[in-house]
């Protein structure tokens, strides 16, 4: 029999979707799973989004650009500018969600064995699109203790060689849910300029924060521009996470004109999906107002009912809406099976993605899993509810 490539072995699971049988098996016995796991917002996609869909008239889904189409990037510069962020329609790339945007920026910039740094817990996909460019994610670490904050910049400094050609940040952060600050930005473009490496900066959960903080985008640093590649996505902001649109953001020409050939190898991005993107710029203020009331509730709502939990420690999130929540137990993945495959209160049990897999450093976030708070309250109660329930029972709590 003919044997799998080297990376093909290589690729991680996603920690995200990997439980998926065992939640399907859960459901075939009649259960309720509440999923935890997945960042796929119940929140509705706007009616200008859903109206530009029901309203297509054209004979025709032809391809597009392979940067997208330009109505759709002249118009989402506008919204950049809108927020503050100075580019124009020829800096933007349309990719086929904000993952292709995140691949496209690896093979642009990197070469195979070289490295990036990123915080950790980081998006496990990093991994993935990581081992498909032959690129090494370089950890260094951040804590449950310090409820994530970016690392020392000396640590970061000391994870530096010459294989070093980039750093990527996802703010707010998934998994962890934190926001980088203006002063934390600032402390990463000094690095990025001492040593002239490329600073990712994954922006997909721009509109999530809470309390009242502000996003601070690396798009805004100065002194830097060459190096800065913005990676975005209509998923979360819309919820539109079946669209598939993305966008790589520049300007720096080359990256751009080398991102573009990758863009015309795959053709074009998804056609629906960019008519559904453009439509939904118009979105109304107010959309975004009430998710946000909505999401902090939840929140607020779900740190407590889980810091109430014993041997619980939840840390509040300042965006997106995820957490990395530390519990009494011995392995993370083997409770997240165990609570399909073996547990239920009512009938019902969870779902949650082990932290192991947002972690490179061996053994890290082996205690911890990462919660998504992307379900009404009254599902969060329950779901909050049988959690507590099941951590009284399992077997490997300590």
């Amino acid at each position: 029999m003919p044997s799998i490539s080297a990376k093909g072995h290589a690729m991680p699971a996603s920690p995200i979707r990997k439980l998926v049988p065992f939640s399907e098996q859960a459901k075939r016995k009649g259960r309720k799973v509440y999923h935890l796991n997945i960042g796929q917002p119940d929140i509705p996609t706007p009616e200008v989004a859903l109206n530009a869909i029901r309203n297509i008239n054209i004979n025709v889904i032809e391809y597009s650009h392979s940067a997208g189409n330009e109505s759709y990037r002249r118009k989402l510069a506008q919204f950049y500018q809108k927020k503050g962020i100075n580019v124009d329609h020829t800096q933007i790339l349309v990719t086929t969600g904000g993952s292709e945007a995140i691949l496209f920026a690896l093979m642009t910039c990197l070469n195979p064995g070289d490295e990036a740094i990123t915080p950790e817990p980081f998006y496990a996909n990093y991994n993935g699109f990581a081992t498909a460019a032959g690129v090494k994610i370089v950890p260094v670490t951040s804590y449950i203790k310090n409820d994530f904050a970016l690392p020392p910049i000396k640590e970061i400094e000391a994870k530096i060689t010459p294989k070093t050609k980039a750093i990527i940040i996802c703010n707010p952060n998934n998994p962890t849910g934190y926001l980088y600050s203006r002063e934390e930005l600032i402390h990463l473009r000094e690095i990025v300029k001492r040593h002239d490496l490329f600073l990712f900066s994954d922006e997909a959960y721009r509109e999530f924060c809470y309390d009242g903080a502000i996003h601070f985008s690396a798009m805004n640093l100065e002194g830097i521009d060459e190096n800065i590649i913005m990676l975005d996505s209509v998923s979360k902001r819309y919820s539109e996470c079946g669209v598939r649109i993305g966008a790589l953001i520049t300007k720096n020409k080359e990256v751009l004109s080398a991102a573009l050939k990758f863009a015309q190898a795959r053709l074009s991005p998804p056609g629906l999906g960019q008519i559904a993107g453009e439509a939904s710029i118009d979105t109304p203020e107010n959309y975004f107002r009430d998710v946000n009331e909505e999401y902090s509730a939840r929140r607020n709502y779900m740190v407590d009912a889980l810091n109430k939990i014993p041997g619980v420690y939840c840390p509040k999130p300042k965006g997106a809406f995820y957490a990395i929540v530390k519990l009494p137990i011995d392995d993370c993945d083997k409770f997240a099976q165990w609570l399909l495959e073996e547990f239920e209160y009512n009938n019902q049990t969870v779902m949650v993605a082990p932290a192991s897999g947002f972690y490179s450093t061996p053994g890290s976030g082996k205690n911890e899993v990462r919660i998504a708070y992307v379900l009404k309250i009254d599902d969060l109660k329950n779901a909050m509810t049988v959690l507590a329930e099941a951590l009284k029972v399992y077997p490997g709590r300590v």
